[in-house]
């Protein structure tokens, strides 16, 4: 697969489970937690699926697009090992969806980083909350929902908090 088709698969695929969770978390209460912001395009997609939700995004330093950057009460800047704890005493209320776009390009980098982001997370998330992530997540907390239509497994993960 060249790099040109494996992009358009991971987009696709984000793009498709970013409107799943949206959907799903319909009935449930709380703000909408993006890590990693990148250029921005994940964000200005979620402010389009919900735009009634706030959205705290975490980024280590900011290059997003300029009409992409979230309001600074909503930015946390920084390594997320270090602003994810004591989060929750910002944002206020359990977060009913969380996106990880943390991949490094590294496999074996990112894969340590979800694995050390995933207890960090679960103390700001609601009981039946989604959490996307472009790395799987191993937790006894989190259960695996089955993918939307189209996305080939390990291209993109989804799970349920209990």
């Amino acid at each position: 697969m060249s790099r040109l088709d494996s992009a358009i698969d991971r987009l696709t695929a984000q793009r498709a489970c970013l409107d799943w969770a949206a959907a799903a978390i319909a009935g449930l209460a709380g703000p909408v937690l993006e890590l990693g912001l990148g250029n921005g395009r994940t964000y200005d997609h979620l402010r389009t699926l919900l735009p009634t939700r706030r959205i705290h995004v975490f980024e280590r330093q900011v290059n997003a697009h300029l009409d992409c950057i979230p309001p600074d009460e909503d930015l946390f800047l920084g390594d997320f090992l270090e602003t994810l704890p004591g989060a929750g005493r910002v944002i206020g209320a359990p977060a009913a969806l969380v996106h990880a776009d943390t991949g490094t390009g590294e496999k074996a980098a990112s894969v340590a980083l979800a694995a050390a982001i995933v207890p960090l997370l679960l103390p700001v998330l609601a009981s039946g909350a989604v959490l996307v992530s472009d790395q799987p997540m191993q937790h006894p907390g989190l259960v695996p929902v089955p993918l939307p239509h189209g996305v080939k497994p390990g291209r993109y993960h989804i799970y349920r908090n209990s």
